[in-house]
Formats: structure tokens, C-alpha cells, sequence
């Protein structure tokens, strides 16, 4: 029996992937909005025109949203999942809200998946809030990474929101996960 070879995703995901107000988990206008936003780049450092990004997300108080119909923005229902594309330069943005702490130990967070073309399979990541220093340096998932590699997974504030730039390979890859299966994202 011989083995199938790996077909790459992309990089066509503009069709039949984008809905209106896709990357907008809440409105902008909401008073609680916040901006995620960052870039895509590869190991050159040369951006990712054609990726996409999703996120998963409890909502302010930090519970994990079970809303079903993410896919029908009605401008008030958070249901904690978007997609973004990114721009020719790499760049992505959501509109959404900080999360809240899904447990009082443990540090507030954005699951992330990346699709991109020349990807064997989507990219699993997290996207930590940076203000909670305790909380962060005694996150499991942190504490077992080399020191200078948790920084990759830590969004930095910014006049515009939160940036969590995405480094798909090189000096500052961004620190990319295996879940056995989805449900693990959240533990």
C-alpha cells in the first residue's frame, strides 16, 4: 500500500470563505469593541496575502460561547468565532471584546487557527492577553516553553487594540500547537 501524498491548502480562500462582517464579533461601534489585528508573514518576513485567520473566544465575563448561526451576523449576538482575511500586505483585524479569564488561574486568551497556502493543514496558536503577569507566568502552556519563546504568544497593546503578529517560520516563529482534538483548544 503506498502512502498518498499531502495536498496543501489554499491559496484560493477568498472564494466561498468570506460573509459579511466576517472578522466583526461585535460592531465596531459596540462600546466595549476592541481591535485584534496584526500580520501574516513567512520565513523571509515577506507577507501573506492570501491567509486566513480565525479566532475562538469566551466573551467579556469569561464564558465559552455556545451560540449557534456564527455565520449570520445580526449586530448583537457574540458568539465568539470570526475570520479574517489577510490584505496584500499581510494584515488582519477583528473587531471583537477582551476576553475574560475562562478560570480565575489562568490568563485570558484568543484560540487561533491559520490557514495559508503552502500549509500542509490549518496552524493551531493562542493569542494571550498581556496584562496579566501572575496569571501568565504560571499558565501551563507558557511555563513549558523556553523563556524566549513566550513572547510569540502574548498580544502587545497598542493605540489601535491588540496586535499578535503571526511569523509562519524564521527567527521569530510564532509557537504553533497540536491538539489531539479541537475541545483540547480550550484547556
Amino acid at each position: 500500500m503506498s502512502a498518498v501524498p499531502g495536498q496543501t491548502v489554499g491559496p484560493f480562500f477568498h472564494l466561498g470563505l468570506e460573509y459579511p462582517q466576517m472578522n466583526e464579533l461585535v460592531p465596531p461601534g459596540n462600546p466595549r469593541a476592541i481591535r485584534l489585528h496584526g500580520r501574516v508573514t513567512d520565513g523571509a518576513g515577506a507577507p501573506v496575502p492570501d491567509a486566513v485567520i480565525e479566532i475562538w473566544q469566551a466573551d467579556a465575563h469569561g464564558h465559552i460561547v455556545h451560540q449557534p448561526g456564527s455565520l449570520r451576523r445580526d449586530g448583537w449576538t457574540f458568539t465568539g468565532w470570526g475570520r479574517a482575511a489577510t490584505d496584500p500586505d499581510g494584515f488582519y483585524s477583528f473587531a471583537t471584546v477582551e476576553p475574560g479569564r475562562t478560570t480565575p488561574d489562568r490568563p485570558a486568551f484568543f484560540a487561533v487557527t491559520v490557514f495559508a497556502r503552502g500549509l500542509l493543514d490549518r496552524l493551531f496558536t493562542r493569542a494571550y492577553l498581556p496584562d496579566a503577569a501572575e496569571a501568565l507566568a504560571a499558565d501551563p502552556l507558557l511555563a513549558a516553553l523556553d523563556p524566549e519563546r513566550r513572547d510569540t504568544l502574548i498580544t502587545e497593546r497598542s493605540d489601535q487594540g491588540l496586535v499578535f503578529d503571526i511569523h509562519l517560520q524564521g527567527a521569530n516563529e510564532t509557537v504553533f500547537l497540536t491538539y489531539p482534538r479541537l475541545q483540547d483548544a480550550w484547556a
